[in-house]
């Protein structure tokens, strides 16, 4: 199985730990969150990686190709000319997802104990053309599901911005996305055409005729490692979970 990890980011709300160092080798408790990404993929059954890099890219080829790629097989998405945002950078790595089977993508900031190979599954017996990973927690950005966990709009509650995929009187439920989604990979055939743009925009846009589904997750062992309080919390969590 194949998987992408989303590791390009500026990590600017951890600055100025990433002034210097790429977000994706901040460490967190035991490992850092780039080792901890792959070892929990690893661990799930997914050996064929690719890891999108900008920020300090050289740093983390190396530090990948120090501890030998943990023991997988992985590629490189470079984005060092121009940071893609996680649509786009999905985009570029599209000919690495050239056997025709669904794929993960795993934002290296998150650590948590969700079963990522059940998540798998669960979307290969779905007709989803992605399934998100989402939780109830606060947040200011929620999407809205029905009550089979379709995608129906996404709000932003601090400014009350919202966006309708399908109309319905039925009271939908928001949750927040976990940055880990399993995408078919006919997704590319129907992707914006720019280079930078958002993956959530994509969901957006394309559940009024394909089906985006949420994949609740209410695993007690979660953390996401984007701030500097939480990337303490992270580091503590990360220390309790072991890989499988």
């Amino acid at each position: 199985m194949k998987a992408m990890i989303l590791a390009a980011g500026l990590g600017t709300r951890l600055k100025p730990l990433t002034d210097h160092t790429p977000k994706a080798l901040l460490q967190a408790g035991p490992y850092t969150l780039l080792e901890f990404a792959v070892l929990k993929l690893k661990g799930a059954g997914f050996s064929d990686l690719i890891v999108n890099v900008h920020h300090h890219a050289d740093a983390v080829i190396k530090y990948l190709a120090d501890h030998s790629n943990f023991g997988c097989n992985i590629s490189i998405s470079d984005e060092r000319d121009r940071l893609l945002d996680t649509g786009g950078g999905i985009r570029k790595a599209s000919w690495f997802f050239n056997d025709g089977s669904p794929f993960l993508v795993y934002n290296v900031d998150i650590v948590t104990d969700l079963d990522l190979a059940a998540l798998y599954r669960y979307h290969c017996e779905s007709r989803n053309l992605a399934t998100l990973v989402v939780r109830r927690r606060k947040t200011s950005r929620y999407l809205l599901f029905d009550e089979f966990m379709n995608l129906k709009a996404w709000e932003n509650v601090s400014t009350g911005e919202k966006r309708i995929v399908q109309m319905t009187t039925e009271p939908l439920n928001p949750y927040a996305f976990s940055g880990i989604h399993v995408i078919s990979p006919e997704i590319f055939g129907v992707m914006e055409t720019q280079d930078r743009f958002s993956i959530i925009d994509t969901y957006l846009r394309v559940a009024a005729t394909d089906p985006v589904g949420g994949y609740p997750d209410e695993s007690l062992l979660w953390a996401d490692a984007g701030k500097p309080d939480s990337l303490a919390e992270a580091g503590k969590i990360a220390a309790e979970i072991s890989f499988r």
